[in-house]
């Protein structure tokens, strides 16, 4: 009898007649009960994403019904036509009530507005994941992707553990949906240890039950019953594999905790939303700052641009948060340089708050004049709820920042919009307590092009002062003290340019006379921060006058519009400073104190000085204090060395195993063909050759003599093989040196026809196949 070239033999049509019949029901259950503990374990990932009691549902009740479909397919024997239309089935009638429970009746009938974001969702659903801040709990369509994810790979995975040969492979399903919820996930992991082991656990789980299924089965066709399975030690055999796996559980376990402990990644990871062009992108619009003085001018000085409800006395409304400046203007971000508030993700109904400590406050808006796509806010928004004639089409054109605070609105309000949101004042230090404050660890983008007459002015008014609270404290009062407020758009006020350039932050402090607004003020006293260690942006919105309102609302105008600051500090996180000055008298400069004039006066106004950039200053005299740059050469080695390093000890821990496989089969070869005894080596011949048809798929039964064997590998070599190795072991006389030689050299001839035969991936898993290893695991070894 001969085999074919992937190493079948008769026992592939036993297999292949056992594939047709109805599975039994204590299959059935274990592979469902083992798929669906995976698919749970898988869906972890997607945890972070919706972060909500109805994904939790949506998850079980899909993992249920997935499980019945594919159940229900492989013992009725139905095609795949049918589970495929089964399963479409199954997507119209639950798709709605759990994707899309907003577009039910009663939470479960589904409607024909449901139906159609179930079917666009499942197309257009996945990018608005990767668009929207997290978690989306259940807000609109969102948790359509998770719903054809988890319903898909159930079904397909499991209907290939039921139905395929290989039902090993159906573990695909669950690592498929466990690296999507990755991809979808946010830059941040989520518990990626416990989750990745217990993922690998699960795995290593369900490979693990189909070999000693596979081993239980063959026992029992061979040997015949239940009973001649517990016989041959099966028992034995399936506790030695799960201790052996538990251990290697537990090793990688301590190794993956080594590994990230001795390098934790330096960066969040890359996943989908972070490659993504994100759909609103505020580095295309002009600083709002620049425009300040737009709104001290008729005719927006006098109007009503918006009617707030619900604002307390002393609450600010925020407009945009800035923390790029680069020498021209703060923005939130440019072309070459990018920050956390320059991100604006679309937002679902509601945006987790619950660690931010605070007062929560209930604003209601509604839009006048204003016009702009910088939504109007305050503190930390929670939720929001638009009305008016647009209240449909504005949720879907929101964007929020929550590293700054700062909403927008694409393609901007206009006049009747009218909005409602819950936020959250953070609680900040009292005013007596600013001098203990130190730096933060945010991250802003370093400013560029910070005027030498800043940082001159700031030495000066710091001079004396410790700690950097203290410090701070100190410039922003010598501002406040210093400075007088002129906006420049009237004939009684002293001529004041607008911008905030360093041009003109410079003329700020060396002008005789600091005059300026909170444009300026706002802008120094952020640089002056940063100067400081602390981490600082500029906030430009408005401040209106609380205690005018009569109703509970309060008109706000453009006469109220002004900028501060915010720092990062270690104790109360990002907390709002004042460094504008009060609106008092400016002084004829005649009579200020000569001493304070940084340039002498003159009757011809002088040309204004080019201020001196950093990255223009001077080099040093020379170069004997300037440590040598090391050669570019070493940073890359000192940069790929490390990288290289963990890989090589990642794919070494992974290939351990098949290498020590490979090792212990040559020196089972080794030891066979040394031996000293002819009669061994010939036997040990034969085991070899026995052992190699094994690895390459042979099915040969354990209680197979020799001749039996050869006769399922088929061929002549084989079967002279047996019989020599037979006269060899029963044979009174004892076989000569040299017919153990020509024994081994057949043998090895013979392994490499095996070889031959096969492709290159099957020559590969013969090699580190370990059934040659595990062939005589029984109590007692069987006879040949």
């Amino acid at each position: 009898m001969s085999v074919d070239p992937a190493g079948r033999g008769p026992a592939a049509g036993r297999r292949a007649g056992a594939a047709r019949r109805r599975p039994r029901a204590s299959f059935v259950a274990a592979v469902a009960g083992l798929h669906a503990l995976s698919m749970l374990v898988a869906t972890s990932t997607l945890w972070p994403v919706y972060q909500s009691s109805a994904f939790v549902v949506l998850v079980v009740v899909t993992i249920a019904v997935g499980t019945a479909v594919a159940v229900g397919g492989a013992v009725l024997r139905a095609s795949s036509l049918l589970v495929l239309i089964a399963t479409v089935v199954v997507f119209l009638l639950l798709g709605v009530p759990l994707a899309v429970p907003s577009q039910t009746v009663w939470g479960v009938v589904p409607t024909v507005a449901g139906l159609v974001d179930l079917v666009g969702g499942t197309a257009l659903g996945w990018k608005r994941l990767v668009t929207i801040g997290l978690p989306v709990g259940s807000y609109e369509a969102l948790l359509v992707p998770a719903f054809v994810l988890v319903l898909l790979a159930t079904v397909i995975g499991l209907s290939v553990a039921l139905r395929s040969r290989r039902g090993e492979l159906a573990v695909v399903a669950p690592i498929v949906v466990y690296l999507v919820g990755i991809v979808l996930g946010p830059r941040d992991a989520w518990l990626p240890l416990g989750t990745g082991l217990a993922l690998l656990a699960s795995c290593v789980g369900w490979s693990l039950w189909w070999r000693l299924h596979r081993r239980r089965v063959a026992l029992a066709a061979l040997a015949g019953g239940a009973e001649a399975v517990r016989a041959s030690g099966h028992r034995t055999v399936a506790a030695r594999a799960v201790a052996g796996s538990i251990v290697t559980l537990l090793v990688a376990g301590v190794v993956a905790s080594a590994v990230v402990v001795a390098a934790p990644p330096s960066s969040p990871r890359t996943v989908a939303r972070t490659v993504v062009d994100p759909p609103f992108d505020p580095r295309s619009l002009v600083s709002p700052l620049t425009r300040l003085r737009v709104y001290e001018q008729q005719p927006a000085v006098d109007q009503t641009l918006l009617t707030v409800r619900g604002l307390g006395a002393g609450q600010l409304l925020r407009l945009a948060t800035l923390d790029t400046y680069d020498g021209v203007a703060y923005t939130v971000g440019s072309s070459e340089v990018s920050s956390e508030s320059g991100s604006f993700d679309r937002i679902p109904s509601t945006v987790d708050q619950s660690g931010v400590e605070g007062r929560r406050v209930e604003l209601s808006v509604e839009v006048g004049s204003y016009r702009g796509v910088w939504l109007p806010t305050v503190g930390r928004l929670e939720s929001i709820e638009f009305g008016g004639d647009d209240a449909a089409t504005r949720p879907t054109g929101l964007f929020y920042n929550d590293v700054s605070g700062a909403a927008v609105v694409d393609g901007g309000l206009d006049a009747g919009d009218t909005y409602r949101l819950d936020a959250v004042l953070p609680t900040g230090p009292d005013v007596d307590r600013l001098a203990d404050l130190t730096p933060g660890s945010a991250s802003v983008p370093e400013p560029v092009a910070v005027p030498d007459e800043l940082t001159d002015a700031l030495a000066a008014d710091v001079r004396g002062v410790d700690g950097p609270g203290a410090r701070l404290q100190a410039a922003l009062s010598a501002l406040r003290d210093d400075g007088y407020i002129s906006h420049g758009v009237s004939d009684d006020e002293p001529p004041s340019r607008s911008g905030h350039g360093s041009e003109r932050l410079a003329q700020l402090f060396t002008d005789p006379v600091m005059i300026g607004d909170a444009e300026q003020y706002s802008a120094a006293a952020a640089l002056m921060a940063g100067e400081l260690g602390f981490p600082a942006r500029v906030v430009m919105g408005f401040a209106p006058d609380v205690g005018e309102a009569t109703d509970g609302s309060v008109s706000v105008t453009g006469a109220d519009v002004t900028a501060w600051i915010e720092v990062d500090t270690r104790e109360h996180g990002w907390v709002a400073l004042d460094p504008v000055p009060l609106d008092r008298p400016i002084p004829d400069e005649r009579v200020l104190d000569p001493n304070r004039l940084q340039r002498p006066e003159s009757v011809v106004q002088p040309p204004l000085r080019e201020p001196q950039l950093r990255d223009e200053q001077a080099p040093p005299q020379s170069d004997q204090e300037t440590p040598e740059a090391p050669p570019a050469w070493l940073a890359i080695v000192r940069l790929v060395v490390p990288i290289v390093g963990v890989v090589a000890l990642v794919l070494g821990l992974l290939a351990s195993p098949f290498l020590a496989i490979v090792a212990a089969k040559a020196r089972r070869r080794r030891l066979r063909r040394r031996h000293p005894d002819p009669a061994v080596r010939i036997a040990g011949g034969w085991r070899e050759f026995h052992d190699a048809a094994l690895d390459h798929g042979v099915e040969i039964p354990a209680s197979a003599t020799r001749s039996e064997a050869a006769e399922i590998v088929g061929g002549s070599r084989p079967t002279v093989l047996a019989r020599v190795a037979d006269r060899a072991t029963f044979a009174p006389a004892e076989p000569a040196a040299e017919d153990a030689d020509r024994v081994w050299v057949a043998v090895i001839e013979m392994r490499r026809a095996f070889d031959a035969r096969a492709t290159r991936w099957r020559r590969v898993v013969a090699a580190v196949s370990s059934r040659s290893l595990r062939g005589y695991h029984g109590r007692k070894r069987p006879e040949r």
